[in-house]
Protein backbone atom coordinates (compact mmCIF):
# COMPACT_ATOMS: atom_id res chain seq x y z
CA UNK A 1 0.00 0.00 0.00
CA UNK A 2 2.82 2.41 0.80
CA UNK A 3 4.54 1.77 -2.53
CA UNK A 4 1.84 3.54 -4.56
CA UNK A 5 2.31 6.64 -2.40
CA UNK A 6 6.02 6.64 -3.16
CA UNK A 7 5.37 6.10 -6.88
CA UNK A 8 2.81 8.91 -6.93
CA UNK A 9 5.20 11.25 -5.08
CA UNK A 10 8.02 10.46 -7.51
CA UNK A 11 5.75 11.11 -10.50
CA UNK A 12 4.56 14.43 -9.11
CA UNK A 13 8.13 15.53 -8.34
CA UNK A 14 9.30 14.46 -11.81
CA UNK A 15 6.49 16.43 -13.42
CA UNK A 16 7.29 19.50 -11.34
CA UNK A 17 11.02 19.42 -12.08
CA UNK A 18 10.52 18.82 -15.79
CA UNK A 19 8.25 21.90 -15.97
CA UNK A 20 10.75 24.02 -14.04
CA UNK A 21 13.52 22.97 -16.42
CA UNK A 22 11.41 23.87 -19.47
CA UNK A 23 10.50 27.41 -18.39
CA UNK A 24 13.76 29.21 -18.97
CA UNK A 25 13.71 32.89 -19.79
CA UNK A 26 14.79 33.03 -23.44
CA UNK A 27 16.03 36.62 -23.17
CA UNK A 28 18.10 35.83 -20.09
CA UNK A 29 19.72 32.64 -21.38
CA UNK A 30 20.28 33.98 -24.89
CA UNK A 31 21.93 37.07 -23.42
CA UNK A 32 24.04 34.95 -21.07
CA UNK A 33 25.23 32.83 -23.98
CA UNK A 34 26.12 35.92 -26.02
CA UNK A 35 27.86 37.50 -23.03
CA UNK A 36 29.99 34.38 -22.53
CA UNK A 37 31.12 34.49 -26.16
CA UNK A 38 31.75 38.23 -25.91
CA UNK A 39 33.81 37.95 -22.73
CA UNK A 40 35.83 34.95 -23.95
CA UNK A 41 36.60 36.65 -27.28
CA UNK A 42 37.78 39.74 -25.44
CA UNK A 43 39.98 37.72 -23.05
CA UNK A 44 41.50 35.73 -25.92
CA UNK A 45 42.33 38.93 -27.84
CA UNK A 46 44.14 40.32 -24.77
CA UNK A 47 46.65 37.46 -24.75
CA UNK A 48 49.89 37.62 -26.73
CA UNK A 49 49.30 35.41 -29.80
CA UNK A 50 52.96 34.32 -29.76
CA UNK A 51 52.60 32.53 -26.42
CA UNK A 52 52.40 28.76 -26.75
CA UNK A 53 51.82 25.80 -24.48
CA UNK A 54 52.95 22.19 -24.73
CA UNK A 55 50.06 19.75 -25.09
CA UNK A 56 49.79 16.08 -25.68
CA UNK A 57 50.77 12.96 -23.85
CA UNK A 58 53.33 13.30 -21.12
CA UNK A 59 54.12 9.58 -21.19
CA UNK A 60 57.53 8.36 -22.06
CA UNK A 61 57.94 6.64 -25.40
CA UNK A 62 59.93 3.39 -25.49
CA UNK A 63 62.98 5.37 -26.61
CA UNK A 64 62.74 7.66 -23.57
CA UNK A 65 61.33 10.72 -25.32
CA UNK A 66 57.99 12.43 -24.76
CA UNK A 67 55.56 13.28 -27.53
CA UNK A 68 53.93 16.69 -27.35
CA UNK A 69 53.26 19.65 -29.57
CA UNK A 70 53.11 23.40 -29.08
CA UNK A 71 49.79 25.14 -29.61
CA UNK A 72 48.86 28.81 -29.14
CA UNK A 73 48.06 29.42 -25.47
CA UNK A 74 45.04 31.62 -26.23
CA UNK A 75 43.07 28.77 -27.84
CA UNK A 76 44.38 25.89 -25.73
CA UNK A 77 41.94 23.81 -23.71
CA UNK A 78 43.88 24.64 -20.54
CA UNK A 79 43.59 28.39 -21.03
CA UNK A 80 39.97 28.21 -22.15
CA UNK A 81 39.08 26.18 -19.04
CA UNK A 82 40.70 28.84 -16.85
CA UNK A 83 38.79 31.59 -18.66
CA UNK A 84 35.50 29.70 -18.24
CA UNK A 85 36.09 29.47 -14.49
CA UNK A 86 35.90 33.26 -14.18
CA UNK A 87 33.78 34.34 -17.15
CA UNK A 88 30.59 34.72 -15.11
CA UNK A 89 32.25 37.19 -12.71
CA UNK A 90 31.87 39.90 -15.36
CA UNK A 91 28.07 39.55 -15.53
CA UNK A 92 27.77 42.45 -13.07
CA UNK A 93 28.88 44.67 -15.99
CA UNK A 94 25.68 43.80 -17.87
CA UNK A 95 22.13 45.10 -17.51
CA UNK A 96 18.84 44.69 -19.32
CA UNK A 97 18.72 46.99 -22.35
CA UNK A 98 15.46 47.86 -24.07
CA UNK A 99 15.72 49.14 -27.61
CA UNK A 100 13.53 52.28 -27.74
CA UNK A 101 12.46 51.66 -31.35
CA UNK A 102 11.76 47.94 -31.40
CA UNK A 103 11.18 47.30 -27.66
CA UNK A 104 13.60 44.36 -28.03
CA UNK A 105 15.02 43.34 -24.63
CA UNK A 106 18.54 41.97 -24.21
CA UNK A 107 21.21 42.03 -21.53
CA UNK A 108 24.08 44.13 -22.79
CA UNK A 109 27.39 45.27 -21.40
CA UNK A 110 27.12 48.80 -20.02
CA UNK A 111 30.50 49.08 -18.27
CA UNK A 112 33.43 50.05 -20.48
CA UNK A 113 36.53 47.90 -20.38
CA UNK A 114 39.77 49.52 -19.32
CA UNK A 115 41.64 50.96 -22.27
CA UNK A 116 38.74 50.54 -24.67
CA UNK A 117 37.20 53.66 -26.14
CA UNK A 118 33.93 52.70 -27.78
CA UNK A 119 30.49 54.20 -27.94
CA UNK A 120 28.11 52.48 -25.58
CA UNK A 121 24.35 52.59 -25.79
CA UNK A 122 22.56 55.37 -23.97
CA UNK A 123 22.19 54.60 -20.25
CA UNK A 124 18.57 55.70 -20.27
CA UNK A 125 17.73 52.54 -22.23
CA UNK A 126 19.18 50.27 -19.55
CA UNK A 127 17.10 48.91 -16.71
CA UNK A 128 19.21 48.73 -13.56
CA UNK A 129 17.25 46.58 -11.15
CA UNK A 130 19.89 46.37 -8.46
CA UNK A 131 22.22 43.49 -7.65
CA UNK A 132 19.45 40.92 -8.03
CA UNK A 133 19.40 41.44 -11.80
CA UNK A 134 23.12 40.77 -12.19
CA UNK A 135 22.82 37.76 -9.88
CA UNK A 136 20.13 36.32 -12.15
CA UNK A 137 22.34 36.82 -15.20
CA UNK A 138 25.31 35.35 -13.36
CA UNK A 139 23.26 32.27 -12.43
CA UNK A 140 22.17 31.88 -16.07
CA UNK A 141 25.80 32.27 -17.15
CA UNK A 142 26.96 29.59 -14.70
CA UNK A 143 24.19 27.29 -15.92
CA UNK A 144 25.17 27.78 -19.56
CA UNK A 145 28.85 27.20 -18.78
CA UNK A 146 28.05 24.07 -16.78
CA UNK A 147 25.82 22.62 -19.50
CA UNK A 148 27.97 23.58 -22.50
CA UNK A 149 31.53 23.64 -21.18
CA UNK A 150 32.82 20.96 -23.56
CA UNK A 151 31.09 22.56 -26.56
CA UNK A 152 32.39 26.03 -25.64
CA UNK A 153 35.97 24.78 -25.33
CA UNK A 154 35.67 22.82 -28.57
CA UNK A 155 34.31 25.77 -30.57
CA UNK A 156 36.84 28.27 -29.22
CA UNK A 157 39.81 25.93 -29.63
CA UNK A 158 38.88 25.42 -33.30
CA UNK A 159 38.79 29.21 -33.83
CA UNK A 160 35.45 29.10 -35.64
CA UNK A 161 34.50 32.42 -37.24
CA UNK A 162 30.91 32.75 -35.97
CA UNK A 163 31.17 31.18 -32.52
CA UNK A 164 28.20 33.12 -31.12
CA UNK A 165 25.83 31.95 -33.83
CA UNK A 166 27.10 28.37 -33.63
CA UNK A 167 26.98 28.13 -29.83
CA UNK A 168 23.87 30.16 -29.04
CA UNK A 169 21.72 29.11 -32.01
CA UNK A 170 22.78 25.68 -33.20
CA UNK A 171 24.37 23.97 -30.20
CA UNK A 172 22.19 25.31 -27.39
CA UNK A 173 19.03 26.73 -29.05
CA UNK A 174 19.04 29.60 -26.52
CA UNK A 175 18.81 32.23 -29.26
CA UNK A 176 17.18 30.22 -32.03
CA UNK A 177 13.86 32.10 -31.85
CA UNK A 178 15.48 35.48 -31.28
CA UNK A 179 15.23 37.88 -34.21
CA UNK A 180 18.42 39.62 -33.07
CA UNK A 181 20.52 36.48 -32.68
CA UNK A 182 23.29 37.64 -35.00
CA UNK A 183 23.91 40.96 -33.26
CA UNK A 184 27.05 41.36 -31.23
CA UNK A 185 26.87 42.51 -27.62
Amino acid sequence: MGSWIIQFTVMVMFGFFSRVQGKRDKILYCSACKAIVNELNYSIRQLDPKKTINVGSFRLNPDGTMTYKKVPLARSETHLSELLDGVCNSMSDYALHVDPDTEHKEYMRFAPRSGVTRDFPDFKNFQFDGPEASNVLRFACETVVEELEDDIISLFSQDIEHVQEELCNRVSDYCRDSNHSKEEL
